[in-house]
Order: C-alpha cells, then structure tokens, then sequence
C-alpha cells in the first residue's frame, strides 16, 4: 500500500493490438485468388510447347498441322483481347473474368478429352477466347482493388512477377508432366484452378464497370478483331507461305486496311472503343512498345532454347524442364527485390536494367557451341534472364497500369495483353523463321546437321538479345520517371471489395 502523500506513478494504459483491416484482408485474398487463376492463363503459354512432341506422336499430326495447337490459341487470343479488356470496362469487370475462366476451364478440359485433331484445335481456339476475356479482366479488378499509389504498385509487381514465372514454371511443368503422366494433364490441371476462381471470386470481389459510357462500337469492335486476327494470323503463317509470297503480302494489306477502317470509325463514333488519345499518350505507348519488345524477345528464346535442350544437347522433356529452374529461382529473386524498389525509385531505372540483363543472357546463349556443357553455358545465361526478366516484367506492368483511371481499366489492360500476344506472334514467326533459314543455309554448305541447327539457334539468341537491348534503350530515351508515393493511399470503394456484410 502507499501512504496518503504518495502519489503512484500510474502505468501506461495498454494499447490494444489493432486488427487488420477485414476489406483490406479481403482485398490482399482478392488478389491472391484473380493471380492464380491468371498464373493458369500464363501457365498456358509455355507448358503446351514441351509436351507438342507427345501430341503429334498420340493425335497423328503432321508437322505443319501440330503448329495450330499453338497458333489456334495465340490467334483467338491475340486477336480478341482488345475487345474483351473493353467489353470488361462496359459489361463488368467481374462477369466477363467469370464467364473467360469458366470458358477456359471448360475449353482445357475438352483438350484434355480430344481423341482428334480437329477437336482438340478447336477447343485451343476457344481457350484462346476464354483467355482474350479473362486476362484483361482479372489485371482490371486488380488495378481497380488497389487505389493509384504504393498499395497498387505492390499489387501490380506482385502480379507481373507472377507473369513472368507462369511462363518459365509452364516449361518446367511441362515436362514433369508429360514424362510422368501423359500430355493431356497438361490441360487438365487448368480445371481446379479454374472452379477455385468461379466459386471464390464473386465471394470476395464486388462487380465494377465504367457506368459514364454505356453505348458499345460495334463497327469498332467488328474492325479491331477482324484486323488483330488478320495480323496475328499473317505473322504465325508468314514464314509458311513465304514472307514475300502473294498471300502474305495480301494478308499484311489486308490487316492494314481494317485497322486504318478502325481508326476512322474510332475518329467518327460517338462512344469510341478505344476513347481518343488515349493510345497515343506517353504514358500508354511507351510501355506497350515495351511490352511488345519483351515478349518478341522472350517467346522466341524460350522456344529456342527449348529446342536447344532437347534436339542439340538430347535432353529429355523433364531434364529440359528441369533446367529451367535456376531461370525460374532467379525470376522470383529478381520479382521480389522489384516489389520493394519500385515504391522507392519508380519502374523506370528496373524496366532499362531489367531489360539490359536479358539482352546480355541472350548475348551470351548467341555463343553457345554444339557440345556445350549445363554448367559452363546455358547456366550463367539463365541466371541473368531469369534476373532481367524478373526486373522487366513486374516494372513494365507497373508502369503501364499504376496511374490508370478507373474508367478505363480493362481498356488499358487489354492493350498491355494484347501487346505482349503480338509481340509472342512476332517472335515466333520472325526470329524463328530466321533461325531457321540460317540452319538450311548452313546445312546446304556441309555443315552437320547438329552444328547447322545450333548455328541457326545462335543467330535466333542473338536478335532476341538485339530487341531486349534495344528495349533498354527505348526505355532510358522515353520511358517518364515516375517515383510512386510510400504514402498510404485512401481505401478503395466498398463497391468493390464484397466485405463482411455482404
């Protein structure tokens, strides 16, 4: 006890823990949920390719047809992004990622049961449409969660790390798969991920759209499509009917004739598709010309470099995607270092070293010989484009989205996949074939089959390190600085994120 004159020194009230805020822990799960569901869209790009050698061999496709399990995907996709990133500002951002999972997951398991070719390109297309209305959907649920600020930079690193590691997983995957099981797990895995996105999602995320521009361009909508699908067809088929050919010619014309027919009527209507300016904004252009230049590189190198392993060095399809690992352990390294720059020092100094470091990885597969060894060859390159593509695709992302409006979320969006479709088609058709011609040229010399082969995959390495260094250069000439605030932004609308209540 203490005497009447003493005074107790009283103690410190006890500050009680503060929870979490529910809508902000509804919102971090909101993210988990739409990434995982898109990591199965990213997946996809990569893991179909190992597993192509066992398709032919089951379904009996020649090898000019075993290219439309590819191009059948890339074509849908590619050519309807556009319309779907726009149809999930006007519609619903959350019904059109619903109605492209559920179209996906039931395309992919309709792969898995095709016992033809003409069934299983099928259901590639409509995986392909699936995933031309998912993708821009799912990135504009994100962009919309998360308030202009550091929170939807973290969002948006977070989920172009999980790009950029869904295309090096899926070689990896690809193999395991197909060596333990068959080739149609490799569709089959998509249906879980697939139902866990339907059932979750409209439990955490609440529905949003741009209610200010409720008319639709439809003639817009005819010509973008028309003209992307154009395009992307042409580049997939160019090297087959012969880049000078009349065809291809005639479908390049074609492609350009409906896309200036889309800029016209985009010019006259009364709700544009695409509202005007918007692509030629700074801030739009130059980090889809990233974009573009990112995926030109990076789809060709990893179809190379696939074949390198396996057809050059005689790896199996799981020691090929086993390879792969040191790639995707540096692409999460390099994801997670980016997640906690970008607030500091802005996207632009990571997408220029990001960038470089793919481009000198590449440089360096351009020199590999035909004996080459894991260790000394493919080893240290794979490490440097793991790095550089870890840097580049969560700082290109970053830059194109992190100060969007809301109103134009899925547009934006939209534009960034179909960037990245194009620049895949791109690489493909372009280095590839390339490649390609410098292997005949080689074997009409003399040269063994092997060394004629590993010539043409060097010259392929070294224009896709020429393009990723090019990138670097666009980006330190026009690529905006832009410092993201560490400040804590303002909660994002209740419309948006399903809280407790509801």
């Amino acid at each position: 006890m203490t005497s009447a004159g003493t005074r107790r020194t009283p103690r410190p009230a006890r500050i009680p823990a503060v929870p979490q805020d529910p809508a902000a822990r509804r919102r971090w799960l909101a993210l988990a949920v739409l990434a995982v569901a898109q990591f199965m869209v990213f997946l996809d790009e990569t893991v179909v390719n190992v597993a192509l050698p066992s398709i032919k061999t089951s379904l009996g496709f020649s090898q000019t047809s075993l290219a439309w399990v590819i191009s059948a995907y890339v074509l849908a996709f590619g050519g309807l992004i556009l319309l779907g990133g726009r149809a999930a500002d006007l519609a619903g951002r959350r019904r059109i990622f619903l109605i492209g999972t559920a179209i996906f997951g039931i395309a992919s398991l309709a792969n898995g049961l095709a016992t033809s070719q003409g069934l299983l390109i099928g259901a590639r297309a409509l995986q392909g449409l699936g995933a031309a209305l998912a993708t821009p959907a799912a990135l504009a649920l994100v962009t919309n969660l998360f308030p202009a600020g550091a929170m939807r930079t973290k969002a948006l690193t977070l989920w172009g790390a999980l790009s950029g590691l869904g295309f090096a997983i899926g070689v990896l995957l690809g193999g395991v798969i197909t060596q333990a099981a068959s080739w149609r797990w490799v569709f089959f895995i998509n249906v879980p991920i697939a139902l866990v996105g339907l059932l979750a999602v409209p439990r955490l995320v609440g529905e949003s759209r741009n209610p200010g521009q409720p008319g639709f361009d439809v003639a817009g909508a005819v010509t973008i499509t028309a003209g992307m699908s154009t395009l992307v067809y042409t580049l997939l088929k160019g090297a087959s009917y012969g880049w000078t050919s009349a065809t291809t010619i005639g479908l390049f014309i074609a492609a350009a004739v409906l896309l200036a027919a889309f800029a016209v009527i985009e010019s006259r209507a009364e709700v544009p598709l695409v509202p005007r300016g918007f692509v030629h904004r700074r801030t739009t252009l130059v980090p889809n010309t990233l974009q573009w230049l990112l995926t030109v590189s990076a789809f060709s190198s990893f179809f190379m470099l696939t074949l390198y392993l396996q057809q050059v060095l005689g790896y199996s399809p799981l020691q090929a995607g086993l390879g792969y690992i040191p790639l995707a352990a540096a692409l999460v390294a390099a994801s997670v270092i980016a997640s906690n720059l970008i607030p500091r020092i802005g996207p632009r100094p990571l997408v220029i070293t990001g960038l470089a470091t793919v481009g000198t990885g590449l440089a360096l597969l351009g020199h590999v010989p035909a004996g080459a060894t894991y260790t000394a060859n493919i080893l240290p390159a794979l490490v440097l484009i793991g790095f550089g593509g870890g840097f580049s695709f969560v700082s290109v992302n970053t830059a194109a989205l992190a100060q969007v409006q809301e109103s134009v979320a899925g547009l934006a969006s939209g534009l960034l996949s179909s960037a990245a479709q194009l620049g895949g088609a791109v690489g493909l058709a372009v280095i590839v074939a390339l490649a390609t011609t410098r292997t005949g040229a080689l074997l009409r010399t003399g040269t063994a089959a092997v060394a004629a082969q590993t010539g043409g995959l060097r010259l392929g390495f070294l224009l896709a390190a020429a393009v990723a260094l090019a990138a670097s250069v666009i980006a330190a000439i026009a690529l905006q600085r832009q410092k993201t605030s560490p400040a804590t932004p303002p909660e994002t609308p209740a419309s948006q994120i399903k809280t407790a209540e509801t």
